[in-house]
């Protein structure tokens, strides 16, 4: 076996293990929860940040944040987040941030009045630091993140290591679930979300990352892939954490997942020449013919509601009057409220409170944009325009970076039916503003503040 092909599993069966015993001996899964970010901290001093550590370190604690939550490995609720902008301010420490990220700068700023707006506007009951700070955490990370990666020259080697250590954590909270539900059709009875095949957590936040994983892992195996035993390798993990994600029975990871693939392949497809599109042919055959075995085996083994759930029926075959599970309605009921305080909104983390006060029960958005627009009325807005137009004018500048419309659609997609309960969003969305570079390191120089 060659000295990286075994590096390589090494680093792969180590992320196994974890998942292992993070099922068989819970403790654990508290002791690697603290060794991320404690480890994580010194990692990025030692080296003072030469490769974009912060990055990397950030990277994982996004891919370890389901799988920490639903084992109680994290140390707080959120802290993923948290974590995620401690370590861009240490990147930003070492190594400045672009001075043209002015765009970021006001994104931040918008959000300030919905927050000053709801210290007078929340119930006189409401824990107003807890509030805030769990409906502002997603906003300001992406932010953070962003003010760090804008316009930030990055080679395609470090970004590939970026998007592995997202990955890896995610193979562990395939590992942990796989053990979790061993015998699958003693637990998929119905169409709706399953939370018994998503670890016991819930399934929408479980099938955003792996369908984040889907894309990891084929992307490995279309761009990084150094020999024919990484290759397989990275398919097999890739296939066996779709089928994990099918198994959730919550579309919109998936299916966000899925849509990423065909970006990422069609972009190399159009930009590659004649032998590369040949080889790109048969990975593309080679893809197809997996994910068809992989989607026949979760129907198999869902004694085929798995296709009924991506028609939109019941366990019965009957089709079902919302594709979205009633998350229109509260879609709708924050558009209404943003109609009624279209200036500055009702304040950060008031819409649930005043969606209580109208229906009578208190539940939580789904779709971040129809709550920033209730929350932050018309400001809300001009963030949102900043958030989805800047990446593309970016494109526009570096039509070579493969990631950024797989980031940028992932980002969009997600907070549309998970809102940012967690942090992959925001850190994802940051990533598309990299400037992606071919060529040696040396060429390669950061913009200092």
């Amino acid at each position: 076996m060659k000295k990286e092909d075994q590096s390589y599993l090494y680093i792969i069966l180590f992320h196994v293990l974890i998942g292992v015993l993070g099922y068989v001996l819970p403790f654990t899964a508290k002791i690697y929860g603290y060794s991320i970010f404690i480890l994580g901290l010194y990692y990025i001093i030692k080296n003072q940040n030469r490769n974009n550590e912060a990055l990397v370190v950030a990277a994982y604690v996004v891919g370890s944040e389901v799988f920490l939550r639903m084992t109680g490995g994290n140390p707080l609720y959120e802290i993923s987040k948290y974590g995620v902008i401690v370590f861009i301010l240490f990147g930003m420490y070492y190594s400045g941030f672009s001075k043209g990220a002015a765009p970021y700068w006001i994104f931040l700023l918008l959000l300030v009045p919905g927050v000053v707006i709801s210290t007078f506007t929340l119930n006189f009951d409401t824990d107003l630091r807890t509030t805030i700070a769990f409906n502002i955490s997603g906003p300001v990370c992406l932010g953070m993140a962003s003010l760090y990666t804008f316009r930030r020259k990055i080679l395609l080697t470090e970004m590939n290591r970026i998007l592995f250590s997202m990955g890896l954590p995610i193979l562990s909270c395939m590992v942990y679930l796989t053990l979790y539900t061993p015998n699958v059709r003693d637990v998929v009875t119905s169409t709706q979300s399953n939370f018994e095949t998503s670890g016991g957590y819930g399934p929408n936040q479980v099938a955003t990352v792996l369908g984040l994983g889907m894309f990891i892992f084929f992307s490995r195996v279309i761009l990084d892939s150094k020999t024919k035993l990484q290759i397989v390798i990275n398919l097999i993990i890739a296939l066996n954490i779709t089928y994990r994600g099918m198994l959730t029975f919550s579309r919109g990871g998936v299916i966000t997942g899925f849509l990423m693939i065909v970006l990422l392949v069609l972009f190399l497809y159009f930009k590659s020449n004649f032998g590369g599109r040949v080889k790109l042919n048969y990975i593309i055959v080679l893809l197809v013919l997996a994910s068809f075995a992989t989607w026949t085996y979760t129907s198999f083994q869902t004694g085929g509601l798995i296709n009924k759930r991506y028609a939109n029926q019941d366990a019965a075959g009957r089709v079902k009057e919302s594709q979205f599970t009633g998350r229109e309605d509260i879609a709708q009921e924050e558009i209404n409220i943003f109609l009624k305080n279209p200036i500055f909104g009702v304040g950060v983390g008031k819409g649930a409170e005043v969606r209580e006060i109208d229906t009578g029960m208190k539940v939580l958005s789904h779709d971040e944009i129809t709550r920033t627009l209730a929350e932050h009325g018309s400001l809300g807005i001009l963030a949102l325009l900043i958030l989805f137009f800047t990446p593309l004018v970016l494109y526009l500048e570096n039509k070579f970076n493969m990631f950024l419309l797989c980031f940028v659609v992932f980002w969009f997609l997600t907070i549309n039916h998970a809102a940012m309960r967690t942090a992959a969003p925001a850190f994802v969305y940051s990533l598309s503003l990299l400037n992606v570079q071919l060529g040696s390191p040396r060429k390669v120089k950061n913009e200092e503040e």
